[in-house]
């Protein structure tokens, strides 16, 4: 017996081995090599013919990041973006599985897979088509009540390209979890004479719940992460700053000014602010389901 627990052990460990090389070289080295940048800065020594050297600044960076009004104001559109973004976006999904489930819709697998299409669109491609369809020479653009590259108009812009790349995404997760309904359920919901409208809202959402706050946890993450859509924008508009967002404020730190320290501290701190918005949500998930 104790040789064969053995056997499975190291068969277990030589399963595991590929994935934890492939998390400490993919993610713990490049999160401990940023944690190590954040703690130091460039600065030229004497009369700065040597060159810059690294010098140990501790929280330097971290302060210099928070003391940022362009990293303020980067934290503000990216919260309008999530407040805009995330209650269309996930409504507009469930609001077309629980359409597919119901059998409302016919020809189910054509409609999915025309919702679906834009998530196959590479980010930059998406971009550069509604990029074309906002210039001014575009109908589009004539047809909208306010400039969608101006600087009202550029946040609600990043909203629909967003919501038209990721509703399809996020409809299928949630007509994947309505497949699994119990069928029995809805048949004697029927039966006391709850329509459908009564049974998606009593009986099919509370079930799916778990996936809503999946696919909300995955959202915000990837909302606090915003960079392609406002980087491809600001080639066509001045209304996108260099630090737009958090992620565009890295990019410009580190590939502009060359200041790897205050990129990385910022790097961090977006990473702390992601894992504390994930576990809020996780927490009320878990609250709700009781």
């Amino acid at each position: 017996m104790a040789g064969t627990s053995t056997r499975r052990g190291r068969a277990g460990l030589t399963l595991a081995a590929p994935f934890a090389v492939l998390l400490t070289a993919t993610v713990l080295v490049p999160i401990l090599y940023a944690l190590y940048l954040s703690l130091f800065t460039d600065r030229l020594s004497g009369l700065g013919f040597s060159g810059p050297h690294q010098v140990f600044v501790a929280f330097g960076n971290y302060l210099e990041v928070l003391a940022d009004k362009a990293f303020h104001a980067s934290l503000g559109n990216v919260a309008l973006f999530v407040l805009i973004h995330i209650p269309i976006m996930l409504g507009m999904a469930l609001v077309l599985a629980l359409l597919l489930d119901s059998a409302v819709v016919r020809l189910r697998r054509l409609w999915s897979l025309a919702v679906f299409l834009p998530y196959a669109v590479p980010t930059v491609i998406t971009g550069l088509i509604w990029a074309y369809l906002y210039s001014p020479n575009s109908g589009l653009s004539a047809l909208l009540p306010f400039d969608p590259l101006g600087k009202t108009g550029i946040l609600p812009s990043i909203v629909n390209i967003a919501t038209w790349q990721w509703v399809g995404y996020n409809m299928i997760i949630f007509y994947t979890a309505l497949q699994a309904v119990p069928r029995d359920v809805l048949e004697a919901a029927r039966a006391d004479g709850a329509g459908q409208l009564r049974s998606a809202w009593s009986i099919k959402i509370p079930m799916v719940r778990p996936s809503i706050f999946v696919a909300l946890v995955f959202t915000v993450i990837g909302s606090l992460q915003l960079f392609t859509e406002p980087m491809v924008l600001r080639g066509f508009t001045g209304s996108v700053t260099s630090a737009w967002s958090p992620s565009l404020y890295v990019y410009e730190a580190a590939f502009t000014a060359g200041d790897y320290g205050r990129a990385a501290a910022a790097s961090v701190l977006l990473a702390l602010v992601s894992a504390l918005l994930s576990a809020l949500v996780m927490r009320l998930s878990a609250r709700r389901s009781r």
